[in-house]
């Protein structure tokens, strides 16, 4: 049924009204984002996406299916910079340098809400909605887990000292992100988040004093 906030013309009842699915998924995320799950209702949703309530129900589904695929769309944005400057770069340190730099950069952008949609969503949900919760901490072990494969190559590649405790230097790193989604969601500027990203690139394992060989491998020293 065509309602009066349709733009599309009538083409026959009972068929919904067209729209760009990917902009009004876009304007969820971002809401999503701002406000959280519970935070965001729906009727700021339909009115934020441009669509109507059938076309919303037929494209969506649900508001929980909705939050998912904001999520997932937050991700994919997400991943271009995050693993990008993560596995980008040769050297370990100098990765997680410029990860760093970068989530300054992005947490403080103006051109979206402030701070991290995973980072801050989900800590805080009623039972009923306990799958949200699980899945937010899924995402978040994710990218911690990515920052400890990262380590561990560098382990390998000689850049860690051999005895680097891993798991905990990503749960440090991962850490520092998070507070940094906070820090920047309650006013921090690029300033503010530049000066703890520096502060937490010295907690680095110091090398001990061990130089990396610039010999080949399977070379032989006579």
């Amino acid at each position: 049924m065509t309602t009066k906030n349709d733009t599309q013309p009538r083409r026959s009842r009972g068929r919904p009204s067209t729209f760009d699915r990917t902009e009004a998924l876009n304007r969820a995320m971002k809401l999503f984002w701002e406000h959280g799950y519970e935070g965001a209702s729906f009727d700021q949703l339909i009115q934020a996406m441009g669509i109507s309530p059938s076309s919303f129900y037929n494209s969506f589904g649900s508001k929980e299916q909705l939050y998912k695929e904001a999520t997932d769309a937050y991700l994919s944005m997400s991943e271009v910079w995050f693993a990008g400057r993560l596995f980008g770069t040769a050297d370990t340190r100098e990765a997680f340098k410029k990860l760093l730099d970068a989530t300054v950069a992005e947490f403080t952008r103006d051109s979206h809400p402030s701070g991290c949609m995973i980072s801050l969503a989900g800590t805080h949900v009623p039972p009923e909605l306990a799958s949200i919760r699980e899945t937010m901490a899924e995402h978040r072990a994710n990218a911690e887990e990515m920052m400890a494969q990262r380590l561990r190559k560098g382990v390998e590649d000689g850049d860690l000292p051999a005895d680097t405790d891993v798991p905990a230097l990503a749960a440090f790193y991962s850490a520092v992100t998070r507070g940094m989604a906070v820090q920047a969601r309650d006013g921090g500027g690029p300033q503010k988040l530049k000066a703890i990203a520096d502060v937490a690139m010295q907690a680095w394992p110091a090398q001990s004093g061990r130089v990396r060989s610039a010999r080949p491998r399977g070379t032989r020293v006579v």
